[in-house]
């Protein structure tokens, strides 16, 4: 295996599995914080069931994401020098405040987690806020650096040097809003339909109580709501796509020549060698449409870079198809759920067909999580900074890339096995009989607690 292969192997497994622990990170903490807020608004007790079980699972997912995190950034440093060096110059402030964010968010996990029976019931909602923001600022920091690595700007390159630097302006690069927004969007569907497919896989083994329904229904709201605001921002970004970086968009299409009248190829295989697609669908005129709202809108092909510059189509391709197919189909089976929902009056519909199309709505989300960052990275490539820095040019030259990737491989699988130990043993423990009065019981344990200090004060 070549350096440069071992390294991006090393480095792609290393982001499949963090990614995940991004996704939950973001969407979990925004999950139980309206379980609580919905259970304090209805003094209903099995949502504040759901917020304490969700936020049992949420702190062991942020304990393994935090250590598969510090990996990633450790690897940026021993695979990617040049790399780093190139991007620290320029657009370093945002790793530290990915830092304070993450800080934010783990000072408050704390503070939630051990202060159920200690402050006001109300008082503990409101400390539930800075961890789903702190996950979501978070996200935006490091999407914002891989924005950055799209369109960079905020800097002159010259004679071989880095002059001129405006880190803000490089914040503020043209792919930060399109990429940021469809990143969080992402997570927010992905985590819904996540955890609804694990309460509709509950309710297809027989567990039809009122816990597993409202698990259920607040996650596929979330999921729901979010699908089709990611569907707009996936629009809006592959139309940005067309200006900003005409060579994924080509890739992503399969565009080989650059033309007017350019058709929508739905699935199939392009071949780069005949320039034409194996068993797709051709909507005529339809990319031209959805990207310059112009049926005579020119699209720019991969035959407009040299060979060495242009991403791999079919990769890229099937990693797109695979993301929007996934996506919609998601959508579909929400969309038929909401409708029964409603039409037997807000009554769940139990259909086994149903919930196991729910069930396989969460793995695809996930799945088309993966596949999005797929088509980001393999989209860009050969560059690892869009027309300055190329991958094979940023990693090391360090010798034993091979053993790495094995070594960091197994950390991941243990990582991996870990955290499914711990949820499965977390999901089979018995739920707590909770009344409203014991949960209410939190006013006075936290009125009591402020009379103490108080009196430890004076």
């Amino acid at each position: 295996m070549s350096g440069l292969l071992a390294a991006r192997a090393q480095m792609g497994t290393s982001l499949i599995f963090h990614i995940v622990f991004s996704v939950l990170g973001v969407g979990i903490p925004l999950l139980l914080c309206l379980a609580e807020g919905l259970a304090l608004a209805r003094k209903d007790p099995v949502w504040m069931t759901l917020a304490r079980r969700w936020a049992k699972a949420a702190v062991i997912i942020f304990a393994i994401g935090a250590v598969s995190g510090t990996i990633v950034e450790f690897e940026l440093g021993l695979l990617w020098p040049t790399y780093i060096k190139f991007i620290g110059a320029v657009i370093g402030p945002l790793f530290a405040f990915e830092g304070f964010a993450f800080f934010l968010e783990a000072i408050f996990f704390g503070i939630y987690m051990f202060t159920w029976d200690i402050i006001p019931p109300f008082w503990h909602w409101v400390s539930s806020f800075p961890i789903w923001i702190g996950g979501l600022a978070s996200t935006w920091f490091i999407v914002t650096t891989n924005s950055w690595m799209n369109t960079p700007t905020g800097f002159v390159f010259k004679n071989g040097k880095l002059v001129a630097i405006d880190s803000l302006q490089a914040i503020a690069n043209p792919s930060t809003p399109y990429q940021t927004v469809h990143m969080a969007l992402a997570c927010y569907v992905a985590c819904g339909f996540g955890v609804a497919a694990i309460y509709a896989f509950a309710m297809i083994r027989g567990k039809r109580d009122d816990y597993h329904r409202k698990g259920l229904l607040l996650a596929l709201a979330m999921a729901t709501v979010a699908t089709p605001l990611q569907i707009v921002s996936g629009d809006f970004n592959a139309r940005f796509l067309a200006t900003a970086q005409p060579a994924k968009l080509a890739a992503m299409e399969g565009v080989f020549k650059t033309s007017s009248h350019v058709p929508l190829n739905i699935g199939g295989i392009p071949d780069a060698k005949t320039g034409t697609f194996i068993l797709s669908i051709p909507i005529p005129d339809g990319l031209s449409l959805l990207a310059t709202y112009n049926p005579n809108g020119v699209i720019r092909g991969l035959d407009a870079y040299p060979p060495r510059d242009r991403p791999d189509p079919v990769v890229v391709h099937l990693a797109f198809d695979g993301m929007v197919g996934s996506g919609f189909f998601a959508l579909f089976v929400a969309v038929v759920f909401w409708l029964l929902y409603f039409k037997r009056k807000r009554i769940i519909p139990e259909y086994t067909l149903l919930l196991m199309g729910v069930a396989l709505s969460g793995f695809l989300s996930f799945l088309a999580v993966e596949l999005g960052w797929i088509v980001t990275e393999e989209g860009r490539q050969p560059w690892v900074i869009s027309g300055y820095l190329r991958t094979s040019d940023a990693v090391t030259n360090a010798p034993f890339l091979g053993g790495s990737f094995v070594v960091f491989a197994l950390i991941y699988i243990v990582l991996a096995v870990t955290m499914i130990v711990l949820l499965l043993h977390l999901a089979r423990s018995p739920l707590p009989e909770m009344r409203w009065e014991e949960v209410s019981s939190g006013k006075q344990a936290g009125n009591k607690a402020i009379n103490q200090t108080m009196k430890i004060g004076s």
